[in-house]
């Protein structure tokens, strides 16, 4: 008869040896990059994540500074987070595609202790019916101005070593870390900031500047909204498996990842599964997520094949599908439907 408690010591001794090998190589060294009393630039902070997290680190006692395109938008973000916490907030108008008009903007600002690199704009639709236009124009945004936006302010953050511990934080997507139907050109945008994120790290660790890279799932804002008008049918099937979250419970866990220092912020359960199945080369500062990387990375592969096997089923049956009601109205009309 097998002894179970031998067999629960032969499972048991791998996974401690792996997790003290883990605990010695990621070195946990907690870190903490407080908000109070320190500057804190965000980009697109006009409106949806950006203005909750103006608001959320105005709350906390930062100094807050947003920039956005539009002097409207700006103002009306300004008076509702000075209302609502009584703080104060310094605006700029400027196209993060325009580098001059960013650097202006952060010279004005002054020193900053983190930086938030949140702007962003999609428009859902295959590849073959976008525009070169809009895909450029995304790209554009998306990743070129976050690269603006982080070579304005590098230089006077590398200074500020006797200020403590900074951050710069990447606003990227759930789209960034798995290719969605009809965000093409928006994944593409969103995945390069994973290479940029994970490159600068090792160039501003010394200097301690910590990157950290938001994955954020759908969420409930001004622009997700117009989203919903143009995004292709087929794209609403992988959506599904990931509800919207408020812009507040982005903004409050952004914060938290943000101020601990994390490279990986996750948002949702749906987060923790496409971090660990996308762990690759990035930086680890949690031993535990290490080893949850480690152990579970095979399994999550799994259940990620298994949800890939289920999109490509839906999308042929529903492609067949859309054939089939194209053709009924080629051959009748559209009366016919």
């Amino acid at each position: 008869m097998v002894d179970l408690s031998f067999l629960a010591l032969l499972l048991l001794l791998p996974l401690a040896l792996l997790f003290l090998i883990l605990y010695v190589i990621v070195r946990p060294c907690p870190v903490n990059i407080p908000i109070k009393n320190r500057h804190v630039f965000i980009t697109g902070g006009s409106s949806g994540i950006g203005l909750a997290l103006a608001h959320q680190a105005a709350t906390e006692g930062a100094r807050v500074s947003i920039l956005a395109r539009s002097l409207d938008k700006l103002e009306e973000a300004k008076n509702y987070i000075q209302l609502s916490t009584g703080i104060d907030v310094s605006i700029f108008a400027a196209d993060v595609r325009d580098y001059d008009a960013v650097s202006k903007a952060v010279e004005e600002a002054g020193p900053i202790d983190l930086l938030i690199v949140n702007q962003g704009v999609f428009v859902a639709e295959e590849l073959e019916k976008q525009g070169l236009d809009e895909v450029r124009f995304m790209v554009d945004v998306n990743l070129i101005g976050s690269f603006n936006m982080i070579k304005a302010a590098l230089p006077e953050m590398k200074k500020g070593e006797d200020r403590g511990p900074r951050s710069i934080a990447l606003m990227s997507s759930q789209a960034g870390q798995v290719g969605i139907y009809g965000y093409t050109a928006y994944s593409a945008s969103k995945f390069g900031l994973r290479g940029l994120g994970e490159a600068l790290q090792q160039e501003v660790i010394s200097h301690d500047i910590h990157v950290s890279l938001v994955f954020p799932p759908d969420t409930d804002t001004p622009g997700f909204a117009e989203e919903n008008k143009r995004r292709p049918p087929l794209t609403g099937i992988i959506a599904e498996s990931s509800g919207a979250m408020k812009a507040e419970d982005v903004a409050k866990r952004a914060l938290d990842g943000i101020k601990s220092a994390s490279f990986i912020v996750r948002c949702n359960f749906e987060g923790l599964l496409l971090s660990i199945a996308t762990a690759g080369m990035s930086p680890q500062r949690s031993f535990v997520m290490a080893f949850l990387e480690v152990v579970a990375g095979g399994l999550v592969r799994l259940v990620a094949l298994c949800f890939q096997w289920s999109w490509d089923l839906r999308f042929v049956v529903l492609g067949i599908a859309l054939g089939l009601q194209l053709s009924v109205v080629g051959y009748f009309g559209p009366s016919s439907l």
